[in-house]
Order: C-alpha cells, then structure tokens, then sequence
C-alpha cells in the first residue's frame, strides 16, 4: 500500500507492457463469448475471467464491461461475459462454467438503484441498455445480488467486484431509496476485492497476479482498491478523524519587532519558569526578523504520507450521528487527489464483528498512450449478434437505446475538474483529465465511417464528461500533486488552470475535413464558464458543430443553490449567450441554447425557484421534462441532503465550541415541497397552476398571479381536476383538453389539441415553444425590486407575446 505522489521510476507500469499470459496464443475474438458453443468455436474449454454485467453486452468502448474485456483479452486472458443474467437461482451464472482465476462483477453503466427508479421512488418503466428498452432485466442492488450468486455458484473463486455502483458505496453511505445509511459495498456483497474509478490498472495488476498463482489475501498495496480486514497492518501510522471540532496544536506567532536577545531572554523564561529581565536593558534598534526554523525537539513530528491511513468515523458512528456523517463524507473528498491521498480505513461492526474497509489511494489516470491503447482495441462497435432481431439487425424491435445513442459518437477523454456537488462523475473518474490523441480520435472517426453500419456521415458526438475539456488541466505538476481543491473551476477559474482550447479546435477542424463526414456535432455537455475564455472556441463550436439547439447546464441563476452546487453565476451563461447569439449571427444561422435546471436540489429556497420561474418566462423558456435533484451516494450535495449541513466548509456541531462556522442548508424534502419546485419550473403547464397560486400567496408575492404578460399565472383554470401529472415520459398537458372560461371570454371555451407524436421532421428537444414566436408582439417586462415593491421580482425581463396571460405557443 502506496500514497505518496510518484516519481517517473516509481510510476505503475504501462498497461501494453505486461508479458501476455499464455492463452493469447488463441486470438481475438469478434465479440467476448456468451455461451458455451461460443467457446467452442474459439477452442476454450474454459474461461480465466468471467465478467457479469446488469446491462446488455454491446462491444462498444462507451460501454465498461466492453473496455475491461478487452483489455483483459489484450493481456492474453479468455474472457467470457455473462450479461443481464436471471438473479433467482445461480444456474445462469454458471453458463460459462468455473472461472480459472475470478469473477468480474458490476452493476453495469448505471448504477442499478438509478437506474430502476426515477428521482421520486418511482420504478422507470424502460431500461436504456436493455434490447428493446424493456424494463426489470436486473434486480435492485445488483452488484450485490450477482455477488451472492457468484459466490453460491462456485464458491472458491475470487470475486472482484466493480463498476460505478462499487465506486459510490466504498465506505458507508446515505441511501436514498431506503432513507438510511448503509454499509460499505465491500462488506455487503462479501467480495474480495473492490476496484473503484476506471479499473484497467489495477484490474491488469491483480489478473496477472492472480494468473500467478498469488493469494488475493496478499493483494493490499495496489491503488484503486478497497478489501476488508481484521487489523490495521505494521509500519503504518493511523491519524484519528473520528471527532470534530478537537483543535490541533497552535504555534505562537513570531514577533517581527522582537531583538535577538529579547527573543533569547523570552526563551530561557520559559525554559526556567523565572524572570531574567534586565540582561540586556540597553535600547536596541528595531529590526525585522525572519522566522527562525524551529529546534529540532520543538518540531511536531508528521508521519510519512505514503505510510499514513487516515480512520474515518466508523458505520456505526456515522449512522446514528449526522454531523460525523457530514465530516467523514468531507474527508473523504479532500483524499482523491492521487498525488497526495493518503489510504482511508472505516470500521463496520463491533466485538466478535468488528472489521476495518481499508481504501487504498486513488489509481495513477492513465497516459495519453495508454488512453490510445485502450480505446485502439478491436471492439466491434455493435451488440452482441444474439440481440439482433429476425433480419439480424440491431435498430428495430431489439433495439438498445444506450446504444442507439452513442453508436456515431467519439469520446475523447474521461475526467472532470468542475466538481459539481450533485454529480458523480469526479468521484467515478477522477479530476485530472485523460485524453487521447488527435491521431487516435482520428481513427476511430475513420473506422466508425468505414465499418459501422447505417452511418451516414453525422458524427452524433466527440466529448466526453463534458465537451470542451480536452487537454486541460494545471501548469504545474507539482501543483497539481499538491492541490487539495475540489474544483478547478470554482469559485473563479484558477490561476495555475491551462484554458486553452487549442488542441480541441484543432481535433473538431480535421475531424469535419475528413471524406464521408458530412457533419460533426457536439453532444456532450458545454462547461460554458471555461468556453467563454477561448471565443475562438465558441466561433469553431457554434458555426461548425451545432445542429440547431445547443444544450448548456447553468443548473440555476440564485446565489444560494449554485453555491451549493459549485457552479457559476447566471452572468457567466449570459457571456456565453452573447458569444453564441453573435456567432451564429455571423454564420447566418438561427440556433438556440438548451439550458438545463435543477428542482429541489440542497440549498434551494422556494423563492430561489420562483426567481428561477420568472427568468425562465423572461427568456421564452418552457421545459417540457423537469431535472429534479436526484441524490446519488457519496456525492457531495447528498451529504448536504442527508444531514442538512454544508460539507464544502469545515463542519462542526451546532451546540459545540465553533458552532458559528457551521452552515445549515436548507434540504428540499417531502413529496409535495419537491413537487413544488418542479412546478416552478414548469410554471406554464395548468395542472401545476392551484400548487403555484397556493405558494406565491404565502410567499407575499401574490403579484405574479394575474392575466397580464408580466404575471406568471393566471388567475383562471381551465375546466380539469388539476391534479399534477408526472411529465416523466411525455408532456403533462394531455393530447387533447378543453379549457374553461377565462375572464373577458365568458361562454368561450378553448380547446388546445397537441398532437400525441411529433410530425416528420419535428426536432423533439428537452424545450417546447423555441424558437420564440415572432407575432410582432411588445417585450414583457416585470416590475424592478424596489420599483414595484419589496416583493416583486428581482429581475426585469423580456419574453414573447402571450394572450390573455395564457401561451399560445408549441
């Protein structure tokens, strides 16, 4: 077990450089094989690896269970993968027979939880990588259910488990669907070992190790892992963190109008507990002295970091205790930097029970090189042919939707350093970007247009976690080995950070330049606050590679939950809004900004979300689905969520000795407060209006109810019960309604009829009614605070024509 930051000779070997294990002598094979007959035809009378996956087996590097397959093969392992088995028996899973060396287990792409229920407990019905999008293919809890089952089906082979379920259940956790905190993962699903982040490195060391014949008992020093055991090992040094608001030790500040021999007489007073003065009463001259470094027998001494473990507040602890919740969760992000983490240890259980979950550091992020090998791996690019339908095709009824979605896309590098608190991307793959080379990424454009069925020439995407990161990351290395930041980009852009968006407009020009490519467009997500330091960027994005409407997260525009968040301000989106409406202008292109938000997320007041709903009336927006704050374990915002305290600073308790530096959030819980927020956010759907009417009276702001274009609501209802309908799978507004009567219009009725699917050509977007109508309508605009009284709104704005105080808009 390793911490500290690595020199050049101390660094992991590269993944291509390992001796291939004997079975290479077999080959390659066109897709990892499923059954038995498979192997047969391969010449295996056994697998070394067996790989069990909650998602379908698309051979696609978007797609995990693909990549470590591979990779594992590239080592010269037989690799057999058992996909999206039958959890009711262990029969399924012994289809491939004995694993020579262990089982692989994951979750899949998504963690199983998230991916079988929606934001408000709700069990999905339909399933993005399942054939045909068909729902219930994997139970709850799935890395730990195909654990179990493993383990009762061969119960001496060693598992290792993976995956970003495993990465967000490493220690103790809040789990939402049960409202609780659980154990680790590595203790309920009983594996041997856990690998956490992108695992090929480590994944490659403990298959080799394993191949020779080295007991999994010994595998404790790789980075990126998690086991359990009894007791701490010899030779380290343990740093208790199981307490908050214990002070540490102070030293005195130095007095720089202090004479030498002032400072000797104040230290020999202290060394003999007399007083001495009057050994040198002579005036001296004032002169400013440097801190001398301190004796040797006055030092504290610290414990080498590459052989410190820090134990964190254990399960029991951080269960019945939320601010030891809040604290172990807080540490637990300030150790992921892989240059100066040091290992984690949490206890679970007690007497007779008791054992420790050791995390090793964070895994090294792999090279530019090993980036090109991984991704340069000869995967097929498609499902597994026993998905095809009758014509032996993969894009009718048997259709999986996750492939469907990145079949034409490119990603280009894995990380994030934005370090947003509601998503677990950094905690899954870390902060330091990887990315590959243009040369690479340039292949596989090549190779997707000239082996990939059905393209046509539009690549769907070249990003990653997010779109415009490529390549960067900090000046310095030995900065970035000492930074203990959890974001790069909050709350300004940092200094020591490359913004240069250079290498990626040179990527998007050749890739676009390439015969048979029509189009290249950006999928992925826009870190706007990074784009708008490199207009050059934004010229080359907004002219060359959106297809009309461009999705952009600001998440929200009041202070408070974007603080708890760690995103920019609104200003920042209204920059970068200028920068894409000039561009765009110059091309002679009409385009639009997808703005994406978040309801109910920490932090957030119902004020907070009627300011949201007015901007979003002011700019012409009306969002058709609603992002409604999800919490994931391990997050940072989940922590917040969990225990209604604010984890980004020191956290203390609200009765102890510190108690003014603690920070309480407001926590958005309970079906109706989060049904309210939505309702914010869709403020234009009528079902949501009795919700609105009833909160903006108890709020003072009953102004914003009215017929008028400046009114966020109108006063009157359209004939319905008013009930709210989940916009989930469609637009809550039905197909067809009729409207009552408003006022001026008695005996009128309206009938809206919305067809129930889009017309041919029809571009579905997350927005309705964009672009705005353009009926020659005067701008709306809402009174200033201040002009219209302490409670109107904040803000003055511009929005299209209504009539009635009713949108006729699409």
């Amino acid at each position: 077990m390793s911490n500290g930051p690595l020199s050049a000779a101390e660094r992991p070997p590269a993944l291509f450089s390992y001796r291939p294990f004997w079975a290479k002598r077999f080959g390659t094979a066109p897709f990892l094989p499923m059954s038995r007959a498979e192997m047969e035809e391969l010449g295996w009378d056994s697998c070394d690896i067996v790989l069990v996956t909650g998602d379908a087996y698309v051979d696609h590097p978007s797609f995990g269970m693909a990549v470590i397959g591979r990779v594992l093969e590239a080592q010269g392992f037989r690799v057999g993968i058992i996909a999206q088995p039958d959890w009711q028996s262990a029969e399924p899973f012994k289809a491939l027979g004995r694993p020579n060396l262990f089982w692989g287990v994951t979750a899949g792409n998504m963690d199983s939880m998230i991916n079988r229920y929606t934001a408000d407990r709700k069990i999905r019905s339909d399933d993005a990588y399942t054939p045909g999008g068909a729902a219930n293919r994997r139970p709850d809890r799935a890395a730990i259910v195909y654990s179990q089952r493993c383990r009762e089906a061969y119960k001496d082979v060693p598992i290792v488990l993976g995956g970003i379920e495993g990465s967000l259940r490493r220690i103790a956790h809040y789990d939402y669907w049960s409202d609780k905190v659980r154990r680790s993962i590595v203790v309920d699903s009983k594996c041997d070992l856990l690998l956490y982040g992108n695992a090929e490195r480590a994944l490659v060391e403990v298959a080799h190790r394993l191949a020779r014949r080295e007991s999994m008992e010994r595998i404790t020093d790789i980075r990126g892992t998690a086991f359990v055991m009894r007791h701490s090992p010899e030779g380290w040094y343990e740093l208790d963190s199981t307490e908050v608001d214990q002070p540490g030790r102070v030293e005195e500040h130095l007095n720089p109008y202090q004479t030498t021999s002032e400072r000797a007489t104040d230290a020999a007073c202290t060394a003999t507990g007399s007083d001495v003065s009057g050994a040198e009463s002579a005036e001296q001259p004032i002169r400013i002295l440097r801190q001398a470094a301190e004796p040797a027998s006055m030092r504290v001494s610290r414990p080498p970091r590459e052989r410190t473990v820090i134990r964190l507040p254990g399960y029991e602890q951080v269960k019945a205790d939320p601010v030891l919740y809040a604290h172990a969760n807080r540490v637990l992000h300030l150790e992921t930097n892989p240059g100066n983490a040091r290992a984690l240890v949490q206890a679970h259980g007690t007497d007779s029970t008791a054992r420790d979950v050791w995390l090793n550091p964070p895994p090294i992020p792999l090279t530019t090189e090993e980036m090109d090998w991984v991704f340069g791996l000869p995967y097929a690019r498609s499902p597994h042919p026993v998905y095809a339908d009758e014509q032996g095709r993969h894009d009718g009824a048997t259709k999986i939707p996750a492939w469907e979605m990145i079949r034409f896309s490119v990603n280009i590098m894995r990380g994030c350093f934005g370090g947003c608190t509601f998503c677990s991307i950094t905690e899954h793959e870390g902060r330091i970007i990887q990315s590959r080379s243009e040369d690479s990424i340039i292949r596989e454009i090549e190779d997707m247009r000239d082996k990939v069925e059905g393209f046509t020439g539009v690549v769907s995407d070249l990003g990653g976690p997010t779109a415009n990161m490529y390549r960067l990351g900090c000046r310095s290395p030995e900065i970035e080995a000492a930074c203990r930041k959890p974001s790069c980009v909050y709350p300004d852009i940092c200094q020591n950070l490359r913004t240069d968006h250079g290498a990626l407009i040179q990527i998007y020009r050749r890739a676009r330049k390439l015969p048979g490519i029509r189009k290249v467009l950006i999928g992925s997500g826009v870190r706007y606050d990074l784009a708008v330091r490199s207009p050059e960027y934004v010229r080359e994005l907004v002219q060359h590679h959106v297809g009309g409407y461009l999705k952009i997260a600001p998440e929200h525009t009041e202070t408070g939950p974007l603080s708890k968040m760690m995103k920019p301000g609104i200003g920042t989106y209204d920059r970068f809004k200028l920068l894409f409406e000039k561009f765009s202008k110059e091309a002679g292109k009409q385009q639009f900004l997808i703005p994406y938000f978040i309801a109910a997320h920490p932090g957030t007041s119902d004020e907070d979300m009627m300011h949201l709903a007015v901007w979003l009336k002011r700019n012409g927006f009306r969002a058709d689905q609603v992002q409604t704050f999800y919490p994931s374990p391990m997050a940072t915002a989940t922590a917040m969520y969990h225990t209604r305290l604010n984890t980004l600073k020191g956290i203390h308790r609200p009765d102890g000795p510190l108690a003014d530096r603690a920070e309480a959030v407001d926590v958005v819980r309970g079906e109706r407060r989060r049904r309210l927020h939505k309702a914010f956010l869709r403020y234009h759907d009528s079902n949501n209006w009795p919700l609105l009417r009833e909160a903006l009276k108890a709020m003072g702001r009953a102004d914003l109810i009215g017929n008028g274009k400046h009114h966020l609501i109108p006063t009157w209802q359209p004939v319905g019960d008013g009930s709210y309908h989940s916009p989930r799978r469609a637009n809550s507004t039905p197909s067809a309604r009729v409207s009552g009567t408003e006022p001026g219009n008695a005996g009128r009725d309206r009938r809206e009829t919305r067809p129930s699917s889009p017309a041919r050509g029809v571009l579905l977007t997350q927005h309705t009614g964009l672009p705005p109508r353009q009926n020659g309508g005067a701008a709306a605009s809402f009174p200033r605070r201040g002009a219209g009284g302490p409670s109107a709104p904040r803000t003055e704005a511009t929005g299209p024509r209504k009539k009635n105080g009713a949108s006729r808009r699409r």
